[in-house]
Parts: C-alpha cells; sequence; structure tokens
C-alpha cells in the first residue's frame, strides 16, 4: 500500500485534512485505530463552534479559532452535517469579571468578530429568562454556533473517500521507519499479530492524546501530550428551549468554565469539567457531576441533576505548551497536528489548510483535480420532515414506515441508510441516526438496530458490537445452559 500522504488519526482534524487532501490528484490514507472515524475524542466533545473572540492574541488558537469559525457555514452546506448558529453569552457575576467582559470584547473587536453586545440584567432577563438574576451582565457573540462532532466527522470522511481517500480503520499504528521515498509505517489490525506495511512520502500525524508517541517514532517530537478529561451530562428533552443560546461563566487560564449548550438536536447539556487523567480514563464521577451541576445552576437554577439521561466524558490532548502543534516538523515531510484542544473543533477547517500548506512547503505537489465533488446527499431525518414528505417517502420505500427508536423517531430506512454509508456498530448507528440518544438510551431500539447490522453486514448477532473490539452486546447460549 503505497500513498503520497499518510494521515493518522481519524478525529474531526483528521478527517478535515483528508478532506482537504482529496481535493488534489494524490493517493491518501486515513490510519484510524477505531472501528469507525470519530469515536475517541471527537464523540465526547461539547459540540462548540467557537465565536471567535475567546482565543488570546497572539497565539495559534486565536487566530484559527476565528478564521475556522468562518469556514463552518460552507461546509454544512456540502456535508449536511447538523450545524446551527445559536450566539453565546459569557456571564460575569461581580465588577472583576464585568473588566473581563471588556477585555474580551475588545479582543473580539480587534479580530474582526462582528456583533459582539454587552447586555445588561433587562435585556437578559427578555432574552434568556431561566438564567441567574445574579448575573450582572453579559457578553452576546451571534457567531457562535453548535454542530453535531461526530456527524461532522462522518461526513468529511465520507466526502473524503467520494474523492478517493482510502480509509484505513482498526489499524493500530506500532512504529514509523524513514525510508529512502518518505515514511515506512507498520500498523496491526485488531489483534493480527502480524504488522500490515503502509509507504507514504509524507505523513501529517494527527493522532490526538497519541501525537507525542507517534511523533517519537521518528524522532520528530520533542513535544508532550496530556489528558485532561472533560464530564459532560445530557438532560431530557424537556428542557428543550430552557436556554436557548451556549452560555459561559468568565473563563479561567484553564477552562472556559462550566456552561450550558443547548445542543444542534436541540436537548441541553452541561459541563465539562477540566481535570488532569489518565490518557484511558473515560469514568463520570460523582464529583464531577456535583461539580457540573453545582455550575450549571450558578447559570441556570432551574437546571437539576434529576433531569440527566445520560454522562460521559472526553479527553483534551492537551500540549505542554497548551498551545496548538501545527505545521512541519524537525523531520522533512513529517507534519504535525497535535494539542488539538479546544478550540481545535472550531479551528478543524482552517488547520486542515494550514497542514496543506506545511505539506507544500515540504515539496508535496498539489494539483487540483478537475473533478472534485464537495457535497455529499444529505442523509434522511425522518422525524424534520413535514407529515407530507413524509407520506410521499413511505410511499416510495415502506422501510420508513417502521419504527426503530421511538424516543427520536428513527425508521428502519434511516438506519439501513446510515449502515450502507459506513455504519459498523451500534455507536455508528446512534452517532449517525440519533438512535438510542434519547431518554431510554437504547432500551426499545438496540435489538432492532442489531438485527439490521446483523442482516445487512451479513454477520452473526454475536459479531455485532457497541463500538468495536471486544464491546460485544450478544453471546451465544452454552450447550447445557438454561
Amino acid at each position: 500500500m503505497r500513498y503520497d500522504v499518510a494521515v493518522i488519526g481519524g478525529g474531526v482534524i483528521g478527517c478535515a485534512i483528508a478532506r482537504e487532501l482529496s481535493r488534489y490528484r494524490l493517493r491518501a490514507v486515513v490510519i484510524e485505530r477505531e472501528c469507525e472515524v470519530g469515536l475517541g475524542t471527537s464523540k465526547a466533545n461539547s459540540g462548540i463552534i467557537h465565536a471567535g473572540h475567546h482565543g488570546a492574541e497572539g497565539t495559534l488558537k486565536g487566530e484559527l479559532e476565528w478564521r475556522g469559525n468562518q469556514m463552518w457555514d460552507a461546509l454544512a452546506d456540502d456535508l449536511h452535517f447538523g450545524f446551527r448558529r445559536v450566539g453565546d453569552l459569557t456571564c460575569a457575576f461581580d465588577e472583576d469579571q464585568r473588566a473581563t467582559l471588556r477585555q474580551i470584547m475588545e479582543q473580539g473587536q480587534r479580530r474582526g468578530v462582528p456583533g459582539l453586545e454587552l447586555w445588561g440584567p433587562e435585556r437578559l432577563r427578555r432574552e434568556e429568562p431561566h438564567l441567574s438574576h445574579d448575573i450582572v451582565e453579559a457578553l452576546y457573540a451571534p457567531t457562535a454556533g453548535v454542530v453535531n462532532p461526530y456527524e461532522a466527522c462522518f461526513m468529511l470522511a465520507e466526502s473524503a473517500v467520494r474523492n478517493g481517500v482510502d480509509l484505513a480503520l482498526e489499524r493500530t499504528v506500532r512504529g514509523i521507519r524513514r525510508s529512502e521515498k518518505g515514511f515506512d509505517i507498520d500498523v496491526v489490525f485488531g489483534d493480527a499479530a502480524a504488522p500490515e506495511l503502509i509507504k507514504a512520502r509524507f505523513v501529517v500525524d494527527a493522532a490526538g492524546l497519541h501525537a507525542d508517541a507517534i511523533a517519537d517514532m521518528v524522532d520528530a517530537g520533542g513535544f508532550r501530550i496530556r489528558a485532561r478529561k472533560g464530564e459532560e451530562y445530557l438532560l431530557d428533552k424537556r428542557l428543550v428551549g430552557y436556554v436557548k443560546r451556549i452560555v459561559f461563566p468568565c473563563p479561567t487560564p484553564t477552562s472556559k468554565g462550566i456552561l450550558v449548550i443547548p445542543t444542534y438536536d436541540g436537548t441541553l447539556m452541561v459541563g465539562p469539567t477540566a481535570t488532569w487523567a489518565e490518557k484511558d480514563d473515560l469514568a463520570t464521577t460523582a464529583a464531577g457531576s456535583a461539580e457540573v451541576f453545582a455550575g450549571a445552576r450558578k447559570l441556570a437554577p432551574g437546571i437539576s441533576e434529576k433531569d440527566c439521561i445520560a454522562e460521559f466524558a472526553g479527553l483534551r490532548a492537551v500540549s505542554d505548551t497548551e498551545e496548538f502543534i501545527l505545521g512541519p516538523s524537525r523531520v522533512a515531510g513529517f507534519v504535525l497536528a497535535a494539542g488539538m484542544q479546544s478550540p481545535a473543533l472550531t479551528a478543524a477547517p482552517a488547520v486542515a489548510t494550514v497542514v496543506l500548506d506545511a505539506l507544500r512547503d515540504d515539496g508535496l505537489e498539489l494539483v487540483a483535480k478537475d473533478d472534485f465533488e464537495p457535497k455529499v446527499p444529505a442523509p434522511v431525518r425522518f422525524a424534520e420532515l413535514s407529515h407530507a414528505e413524509q407520506r410521499s417517502l413511505v410511499a416510495r420505500d415502506p422501510a420508513y414506515a417502521r419504527l426503530v427508536c421511538r424516543c427520536e423517531i428513527v425508521t428502519e430506512g434511516e438506519v439501513r441508510d446510515a449502515i450502507e454509508r459506513g455504519a459498523r456498530t451500534l455507536d455508528g448507528i446512534k452517532f449517525r441516526t440519533r438512535a438510542g440518544m434519547g431518554r431510554c438510551q437504547g432500551g426499545f431500539c438496540t435489538w432492532g438496530c442489531m438485527e439490521l447490522l446483523h442482516e445487512r453486514l451479513g454477520i452473526p448477532m454475536t459479531a455485532v458490537t457497541k463500538r468495536g473490539g471486544d464491546s460485544w452486546v450478544a453471546m451465544e447460549r452454552l450447550e447445557g445452559a438454561p
């Protein structure tokens, strides 16, 4: 397997880079250790497209936050993932914090962020009546948005594949050696003992939490990545509309604080925490829950842990400089996209263009394709259709009349389409269709999704997993067992 470029890591950064590469006449591959793209850090992302005014001046984070923010509308138009500009509010509770709001506002204005406004208590009560009356002022930014980050990953990857990029899934990189013509990458498929060899002229290290280990394989590192854990809590749909904008407290040097986030699909999410953790620690904790709900209630007192329907944790890949590590490394042909913590999701489209510039500067010839197709077909969202559109669709395909997930109104036709577009696991279906994301958290729809994976992929029910690896859901009954 010989390629011009190998991208290591299939999170939102790696997938954005892959799609940019697919615009050009070259062979590229994304190497991802999970069974599908987007199932690592990107899956547990807060899904916020930052407004562009938070990132500190003079940093890559600050520069690429605003540049990336402006690229999401066109991406969403082409790729049909959930994205909406809902605006955000950064809230002050005292005079010192009001001064911080003015500093952030001036920073945004210098950067060119439009529409920034300071809202006093009266405007806040009118616009967001459920926020705390202890908030003395808030900075409003209309350019902030929310996105389904896993959906964005899937669609970026699908676009890249449709335009010629290969996906090497369930491949763990075990070693990289420099060669006469670039790099020899040893990858192991699943539990296989013998490695496969992928040859590439150029390598992009977008390996998230493990970007330092990947870079060290060719002595291109010199930096360390630590994991900062963030716990998030998803609330019941009865609270849809309770808060309409993303709500921040005043930020600290290490965190933007506990937020209240109206997700693209309308449900509220609260979090995240910010604690150092091991790179495999995805546990939620009683202490984390207490911190999150205390912080959320400070902003919106009516929020309660009694409304929590799901909880999860994600790990931010934090460099030892707290900054993006982006661009050429000290090894020719090996390009870094490391330290991609917040606002990396926002910056992702801009990060991809920076990486391509670095590859060009390192000697990669970029010849644009005449036949690059920027758009992918939009998936059906049955619950969002009008009754007339639903009736018409069912008349054409009765699979859309058979309900699989009653909490989120997801049909058999949607699950079937998700499998045809790459879903291989229950989580792959869940993050493409929302089947399993509702109040019952898969209690009703899991078996139906398993049956469809069994039928469409031709695999036994015992081979169906939640998210690949050994996350099996069912097992065969042993002979003689009750």
